[in-house]
């Protein structure tokens, strides 16, 4: 999968940008705040995720413009195809279209554009808290399983309102036998969510246990597992119309007085981790800065393995200011395995990638390409 063309204008500080990128490595490179992240997240908008930066809908559109416009060309293995986004001030609505059809949400673009997306935030996620690893195992897990979203989606608007119920009964507003519709669906959705997880932690985990080997050698093994709050262990379990969702519903029974107490739900797939170790030990509390950001490297390096196995197309991968955090060993390590890959890196010196002569270099200073 290869990116032929991004215009941007009017997203942020964007400025009538227009590249043509190389098909393999590029070097988006500027000062700070000239725009280079900016471009990053605006590839990354068009593979209808959310972007990695937390920005609001509302903040899209640049100081003093009337609208922001984003139009970008790819390829994959079967054609080329177009993705157009225009977001306009003062109005909620975009107008969004996938090779000319209009797309409603978007949200709607997910699975068409493949991207990796590995920022700063991501060097700690072993130490981070575990709504960033499962954020981590949703979003990878969708993005080889596409009806997984709509999976989630409806947990977490169930949880929502299973959660307002509690509320509503500790107040004295409702009975607590209202609750039984919620958890049947909870338990039912919950128990897919929790298959679909440990099935992929276990794939993933294979690709990441030899790419330390690689990067750390034989002196140190990583292993990942997925810890579930409701199940013991779901190794080679399917069965979650089954006996897996009895089990969930009857734990979500079993903690309805200690719910009620709290004011939410107490356990769940919304409680759940991601677990890393390195011989044996959690990463989270006994590695060293060097292995944490190890641990994150073949982590998002497997993602993209396993990625361009199950869907036959490699993804573009996106680095945002972070190869210049590495040491020359791991940067060397994360070029290596992006081979064959179109990549995109922003930095503030040609040092990212100092090892590199065929890199394509795209220089940003206030918003414009010069």
């Amino acid at each position: 999968m290869k990116i032929e063309k991004v215009s941007v204008d009017g997203y942020k500080n964007l400025d009538s940008v227009d590249i043509s990128p190389s098909p393999d490595v590029n070097l988006i490179l500027g000062k700070n705040a000239q725009g280079k992240t900016n471009l990053i997240e605006s590839i990354w908008l068009m593979t209808g995720c959310r972007s990695f930066r937390g920005t609001r809908d509302k903040d899209f559109i640049g100081f003093e413009r009337e609208k922001a416009v984003i139009d970008l060309l790819y390829t994959d293995s079967v054609r080329t195809q177009e993705i157009s986004f225009t977001a306009m001030k003062g109005t909620k609505e975009k107008k969004i279209t996938l090779n000319g059809v209009p797309v409603p949400l978007l949200s709607r673009l997910f699975g068409n554009l493949l991207c990796v997306c590995f920022t700063p935030e991501d060097l700690f996620i072993s130490k981070g808290s575990p709504d960033k690893r499962r954020s981590f195992i949703d979003l990878s897990a969708s993005q080889i399983k596409r009806s997984f979203v709509w999976a989630l989606n409806k947990y977490e608007n169930l949880l929502a309102q299973r959660n307002s119920l509690i509320k509503d009964i500790y107040n004295g507003l409702s009975d607590r036998s209202m609750l039984e519709i919620w958890d049947t669906q909870l338990a039912q959705t919950g128990a897919y969510i929790s298959v679909v997880r440990d099935t992929y932690i276990r794939s993933l985990g294979r690709y990441a246990t030899k790419l330390y080997y690689e990067l750390a050698g034989e002196r140190e093994r990583f292993e990942i597992s997925y810890r579930s709050s409701i199940y013991k262990d779901l190794e080679g379990r399917t069965d979650h119309s089954g006996e897996l969702k009895d089990i969930y519903y009857s734990r979500l029974s079993e903690n309805i007085n200690d719910d009620i107490r709290a004011g939410f739900t107490t356990a769940g797939i919304h409680r759940d981790d991601l677990e890393m170790t390195i011989n044996g030990l959690p990463v989270r509390e006994f590695g060293s800065q060097g292995q944490q950001r190890s641990a994150a490297i073949v982590l998002k390096t497997a993602q993209a393995q396993m990625l361009s196995e199950d869907t036959g197309e490699k993804p573009v991968m996106l680095f945002d200011d972070v190869l210049s955090e590495l040491d020359p060993e791991r940067q060397a390590f994360v070029l290596e395995n992006s081979h064959g890959m179109q990549v995109f890196i922003t930095a503030c010196d040609k040092s990212a990638v100092e090892k590199d002569n065929s890199v394509n270099v795209i220089n940003i200073s206030g918003g414009k390409i010069v």
